[in-house]
């Protein structure tokens, strides 16, 4: 029997496929991200709830074993919470491993925020990147945009609704001129779609931001990313007396790197300069003794 991925609906209950129906209904196991999810969607497509397991990040070494053996022998849907397994999720290293143990897989057809996203976008598809999730960290968020920019491909990319304020200052700092559309609750009853710049997206969208986002990024010109920067410079602010904090700021504020890093950077520089001017000072009391 084969492991059948099964797309599930992002939001509107009726973009769910005749097929998708058939394999659930038929399926003894249904491996789901989250069980409760999962326990939901059957009840509301009117199907009574096989036995469900759940397979995400956190427990995947544990049961993909399991989920296999009940594969050679009677049909396993995969889902994810909503649109396609396998998408941001750990669902290609349960192909992988079904395909190391020579169990079928099957892949139905389905919805994917990704691609409603880049159609409706109006860019350039004739060749275009998938990003995911961006970096959660300030300095490698900016470059991952800087890197996607350069390609000169439309780029897609998917955000948690807390992060993407952050995430679309970032992409301003890089290429403030950008050309971004946004939709927020795909196919569900308050979706939104924002277009504009970075900056311009941001400030129509609601505070706190709720649900569900992706978003694309047409091809966009952007500027060299400043040089990392070096234990001379950095010797010399601390040298012309600016604290260690200050010069850490203000190198981050020039995307020289992450404060928290740029901090450690300064600080051992200025502990380095105080040990080494302290060692002058001994070495000139020696040679001043033995005179």
């Amino acid at each position: 029997m084969p492991l059948i991925f099964v797309p599930t609906p992002l939001g509107n209950l009726r973009d769910i496929t005749l097929r998708a129906l058939d394999t659930l209904r038929e399926a003894r196991l249904v491996v789901a991200e989250d069980t409760r999810v999962a326990r939901k969607l059957l009840h509301a497509l009117g199907i009574d709830a096989p036995e469900i397991w759940s397979y995400r990040e956190q427990n995947a070494a544990a049961v993909t074993h399991g989920i296999l053996e009940r594969a050679r022998t009677q049909l396993v849907a995969v889902t994810s919470d909503a649109g396609m397994p396998g998408i941001s999720d750990p669902g290609t290293e349960l192909v992988n491993a079904a395909r190391e143990a020579n169990v079928a897989v099957e892949v139905l057809p389905g919805p994917s925020a990704a691609f409603g996203v880049a159609v409706l976008s109006g860019f350039p598809l004739v060749r275009w990147a998938f990003e995911g999730f961006p970096e959660r960290s300030q300095g490698a968020r900016r470059r991952q945009f800087e890197t996607a920019l350069r390609r000169g491909t439309t780029t897609l990319w998917y955000e948690s609704p807390q992060r993407i304020a952050s995430t679309l200052a970032d992409l301003a700092a890089v290429a403030p001129e950008a050309r971004v559309f946004l939709v927020r609750e795909y196919t569900k009853l308050h979706e939104q779609q924002i277009s504009g710049t970075p900056s311009d997206v941001a400030a129509k969208l609601a505070d706190p931001v709720r649900g569900e986002i992706a978003f694309a990024v047409a091809p966009a010109d952007v500027e060299a990313a400043p040089a990392r920067v070096t234990d001379d410079e950095i010797d010399a602010l601390l040298a012309a007396g600016q604290r260690v904090g200050d010069v850490a700021k203000e190198l981050a504020k020039q995307g020289r790197g992450e404060r928290n890093e740029l901090y450690a950077r300064v600080s051992a520089r200025r502990h380095s300069a105080l040990r080494l001017a302290q060692g002058d000072t001994e070495a000139r009391g020696d040679a001043e003794g033995s005179g």
